[in-house]
């Protein structure tokens, strides 16, 4: 996988290997339905107008080719979704995230990881960006139909 302007570019042997599908409804359904898989919040990045995604199971990199831009409100948290997302995903984890920003009070952070641990309280999502901030939310923060369009 090659970088341009910091944003990874999907090569055709990468596309070649990959599982992808066209169309918002059926995007969202298998996006969802593999966080889910893996532990995840299903709803923590099923965004709407969905163009393409794509997910290549040997490595468990997966992409979403959005019609443009998108941010989106969950409870007291606000999250901004680049035209495309890459991340690599793993069970309760999403790790090497691009395209993704979360706001915590005026500043945006461009965030490299998603997480999901147990605690006594119930479980956690955290959200790690790269100067080593995190921010963690009760999982059902994110359930489906949860967020808001902003």
């Amino acid at each position: 996988m090659q970088k341009a302007g910091g944003k990874r570019l999907l090569t055709e042997e990468l596309r070649s290997k990959a599982e992808v599908y066209h169309g918002d409804k059926v995007c969202r359904e298998k996006f969802c339905l593999l966080l889910e898989e893996r532990g995840l919040p299903e709803g923590l990045l099923c965004i709407e107008n969905i163009e393409e995604c794509g997910y290549v199971k040997e490595i468990g990199f997966v992409w979403l080719k959005l019609e443009k831009k998108k941010e989106q409100r969950f409870d007291n948290i606000d999250v901004c979704y680049d035209s495309v997302v890459t991340a690599y995903v793993e069970p309760n984890k999403i790790k090497n995230l691009t395209g993704v920003k979360a706001k915590d009070f005026l500043v945006w952070f461009t965030l490299n990881e998603i997480s999901v641990r147990t605690t006594p309280e119930g479980p956690l999502v955290t959200f790690k960006s790269f100067v080593g901030l995190s921010m963690s939310f009760p999982f059902s923060f994110f359930k489906p139909g949860k967020s808001t369009t902003l």
